[in-house]
């Protein structure tokens, strides 16, 4: 009878073993799948990725595969920009219960990825993070989204998603939502705003009022929605349209609206058709009468001829925001063709003419110029920089912007086009809708995470490397780095703007630099005292010049008296961010800063030094998962 016993237990053994093997191999197997319809090529997996079902996907490391301590399940599965072309089948992961129950991050970002997201995506319970930014998804997105509890932070940024969004006000957890470029339309849920670090809904189709974001956002959050109103927009909203948005909360928490109710807001929605056809006929008219009114400022634009060329700015001061109009009063022929495109396949049109004669917005004013935000005709959004006071002969400027537009990297604005004459230079840039460095670190809304900040340095560092081993043997540098010059591209990383903007006579240095006589790597090195700089925002969170207190001097005075913990951002430490990497940040830091240019790397050199940081960094969380 013993005997009988034991060999039916180790049968049994044998049999649950058995079914085992059969879940991880069926693991493997929709995996393999998975990615071979991620990849397109006729159903071929991307050969740059090894995944075999011959292998283990955790014991193996298949690439872009995180799986738990102890190697049994699968927790992350990290695509991004492994040029994807294929579609997106998010049944296959989340309808295998193995995969279901233990995957937590899915990011897709970068690629070329079509198709649209299944209604499936609900199943995938314990999922955190889920990141689709930057491909080619479409059609609308699933009410099961807004299933995922569990769900922390969501990118389905610039992709070409349409229809209404679900209510993912109901994720309570939720701290980071981007859809921005997309074609989303209908109103906005009324999130709790300040649970989130990110949100982005700008360039869509939204229309309505917008929830009450509490300070927490500004207006680039929301721009490039024509129908929508509201704070923080410019655009008030009228009483029938706050009307009809309260109307349309309350029918959302009904289970739906009587006859009664829909002829009563079709009669509103009708009353407010022809509110806004009288504002409109208003407006034109209004438009008309001041196109007839002589512009306040002044611009003499002289052609190579020598005959003056008179653009005119026309600006209303409100607050902190201008509004202004550029206008051409002569000639507008040959100015239209003085100015000098360097980008055609982005400015393959434009023109000055066009440029100046285009609504516009003062968006900064700064020593050496202004800022303006330009909407052309054909609905693409520009910023010029006007600059003045600098000693430049439109000769070296020509030949300047020549040698900056064949120095190409993708975190690095290049300009568009110039303009250059005797009184004016002009710098046209692609418009960057996200803000900038300084903005995200120093504004109202909440600190971004630890490992966000070290990619950030990392990318600049990579960006400005390449611009000095480019540039440097013709003298030409940033000149002004800062963190308001770092400016955030549609997937929100950074991209370096005006650099070489500046000669070096006019050139924001350290306080302890040398003559530029010194020698040519002085002028290099300047950029990366400004480099540290924004390192040490980065870490602490502070301003620059805070109160009359300089951040370097701040710092370096607390390292001193070792007291280096107190440095730190109080939200890094509060994320248990790792203080090893984040002392070795701060050493790399305080080498930019250093009073002697000579003493202080080159950026190649703090760029590997970062990206060594960044490597033990992402070691760390593979081994945490």
């Amino acid at each position: 009878m013993e005997r009988i016993s034991i060999w039916v237990v180790f049968t049994t053994f044998l049999f649950l073993l058995n079914m085992t093997n059969c879940v991880e191999d069926e693991v493997k197997r929709t995996l393999v799948q998975f990615l071979a319809q991620l990849s397109g090529n006729d159903g071929q997996q991307n050969f740059t990725l090894v995944w075999k079902q011959d292998s283990d996907p955790c014991k193996d490391h298949w690439q872009g595969v995180y799986c738990d301590a102890q190697n049994m399940a699968i927790k992350r599965v990290l695509l991004d920009r492994f040029n994807l072309s294929g579609t997106l089948n998010v049944a296959m992961l989340c309808n295998l219960q193995p995969l279901a129950a233990s995957l937590t991050f899915l990011s897709l970002d970068g690629n070329k990825i079509g198709g649209g997201i299944g209604t499936e995506i609900g199943n995938c319970k314990q999922l955190t993070r889920l990141h689709l930014g930057g491909n080619q998804l479409s059609g609308g997105i699933p009410d099961s989204l807004a299933m995922l509890n569990n769900l922390k932070r969501l990118d389905i940024s610039s992709n070409e998603f349409l229809g209404p969004l679900p209510d993912l006000s109901r994720i309570s957890g939720l701290n980071m939502f981007l859809a921005q470029n997309n074609h989303l339309s209908g109103s906005i849920p009324a999130f709790d705003f300040s649970n989130f670090d990110q949100f982005n809904v700008s360039f869509n189709n939204f229309s309505g009022l917008i929830p009450d974001v509490h300070g927490y956002f500004f207006a680039d959050s929301f721009l490039g929605n024509p129908e929508l109103c509201g704070d923080p927009l410019p655009k008030k909203c009228s009483g029938m349209s706050k009307l009809l948005g309260q109307a349309q909360a309350s029918s959302e928490e009904s289970k739906g609206p009587s006859k009664d109710q829909i002829l009563m807001y079709s009669g509103y929605a009708a009353l407010g058709v022809i509110i806004v056809l009288f504002v409109v006929l208003k407006l034109c008219r209004r438009k008309k009468r001041d196109h007839k009114i002589e512009a306040l400022n002044r611009i003499e634009v002289t052609d190579h001829g020598g005959a003056d060329k008179t653009s005119n700015f026309s600006s209303e001061h409100k607050a902190e925001v201008s509004r202004s109009e550029f206008s051409v009063t002569s000639e507008s022929g040959m100015v239209s063709q003085s100015l000098i495109v360097l980008s055609r396949a982005a400015a393959n049109e434009l023109k000055l003419e066009d440029l100046l004669k285009a609504p516009a917005e003062l968006i900064g004013r700064g020593k050496n110029g202004s800022l303006y935000k330009v909407m052309l005709d054909n609905g693409m959004m520009v910023v010029v920089k006007r600059i003045k006071d600098w000693t430049i002969s439109s000769h070296d400027f020509k030949q300047r912007m020549q040698i900056l537009s064949q120095a190409k990297h993708p975190h690095v604005l290049s300009p568009l086009a110039f303009y250059c004459s005797k009184q004016e230079k002009l710098l046209v840039y692609e418009y960057q809708q996200n803000g900038s460095l300084f903005k995200l670190l120093h504004g109202t809304q909440k600190t971004f995470d630890w490992t966000r900040r070290l990619g950030i340095a990392a990318i600049i560092a990579e960006a400005l490397t390449f611009m000095h081993q480019e540039l440097g043997q013709h003298g030409i540098v940033h000149g002004n780095l800062k963190s308001s010059n770092i400016l955030l591209n549609k997937k929100m990383e950074p991209c370096v703007s005006e650099y070489g903007v500046l000669g070096v006579d006019d050139q924001q240095t350290s306080p302890f630099t040398t003559p530029i006589g010194a020698g040519a790597l002085d002028v290099l090195k300047e950029d990366v005292y400004g480099f540290g700089v924004i390192l040490l925002e980065l870490l602490t969170g502070k301003l620059v010049k805070s109160e009359g207190i300089d951040l370097t001097d701040w710092v370096q005075s607390v390292v001193r008296e070792e007291w280096t913990g107190e440095v730190f951002d109080k939200s890094l430490i509060s994320e248990y961010a790792s203080e090893e990497r984040m002392v070795n940040l701060l050493q790399v830091a305080i080498r930019c800063v250093n009073r002697s240019p000579q003493a202080r790397p080159t950026m190649n050199q703090v760029s590997l030094m970062i990206n060594t940081i960044k490597d033990d960094e992402e070691k760390s969380l593979i081994s945490e998962v």
